[in-house]
């Protein structure tokens, strides 16, 4: 991963099946994708769902699969 995706995404094999989350928690990757690809929420409204993570943590995520 680019350095930038590291500081807001993290891999850790014991939390969420290995599964890339948010850094300092256990929301997923897939869960902000879900979020914003097939729901329709922007990233604001991603940062209403889950308050304890940043904007850049939702554009982190969203530029990991994209």
């Amino acid at each position: 991963m680019e350095p930038t995706l590291t500081q807001h995404i993290e891999i850790t094999p014991n939390k969420c099946g290995g599964k890339p989350c948010i850094a300092g928690t256990r929301i997923r990757v897939w869960d902000v994708y879900v979020l914003h690809e097939r729901l329709g929420k922007t990233p604001d409204e991603i940062l209403n769902e889950y308050p304890d993570i940043s904007l850049a943590d939702v554009h982190a995520a969203l530029a990991l699969l994209f």
